[in-house]
């Protein structure tokens, strides 16, 4: 994380300076900094989570600052402010079947990680802020897309654990298909 992004974050917070000061203090401390004056949180489960990260980020579609809480095995991605609305919009126009998630916006808290997690840390980092992020539109309807795309894929896959219990029963089944006389 820079020290622009450090700065964005810790704005948040009810006393920035003491924000700053428990930073510099132990920069891999987390913080419960409360949501929706600079940013509102879209919280959701691990596995979605990773995976619509990856696809936002190989689709090289705009991802604000993401965080990841191991213990409670969620994800959460920051968005503009009051975007609850174009957020909700854009899920619905996706699927009939919204994805579970948590809107967290006035009201609510978040806790992030310090500005240096290590890898074991509870709280880490996917995208740490490294300036005030843009404000942009986009980036709250590019996360409801591939919300909607990860917990498909996420769904596809478990149903073909269910399909395929082991791995050694999907090509040999395939195979046995294949090789069939037709009638």
């Amino acid at each position: 994380m820079t020290r622009r992004g450090i700065e964005w974050l810790s704005a948040a917070a009810a006393d920035p300076e003491l924000c700053r000061a428990h930073w510099a203090d132990d920069p891999r401390q987390p913080y419960a900094l409360p949501s929706g004056r600079l940013f509102d949180v879209v919280v959701i489960d691990q596995r979605i989570g990773l995976e619509t990260f990856d696809h936002l980020e190989r689709w090289r579609m705009p991802v604000g600052p993401a965080v990841i809480d191991h213990a409670s095995k969620r994800t959460g991605f920051f968005l503009p402010p009051r975007s609850r609305d174009r957020f909700a919009r854009t899920l619905t126009r996706e699927t009939g079947a919204t994805p579970a998630y948590r809107y967290l916006e006035h009201g609510s808290y978040v806790v992030v990680p310090g500005p240096l997690p290590l890898s074991g840390d509870r709280y880490q980092w996917l995208a740490a802020p490294r300036h005030r992020p843009e404000a942009s539109p986009l980036r709250t309807v590019a996360l409801a897309v591939m919300l909607v795309a990860a917990a498909d894929t996420v769904a596809r896959a478990d149903r073909y654990g269910e399909r395929y219990p082991s791995t050694g029963t999907a090509p040999a089944a395939e195979a046995e298909v294949d090789a069939s006389p037709e009638s």
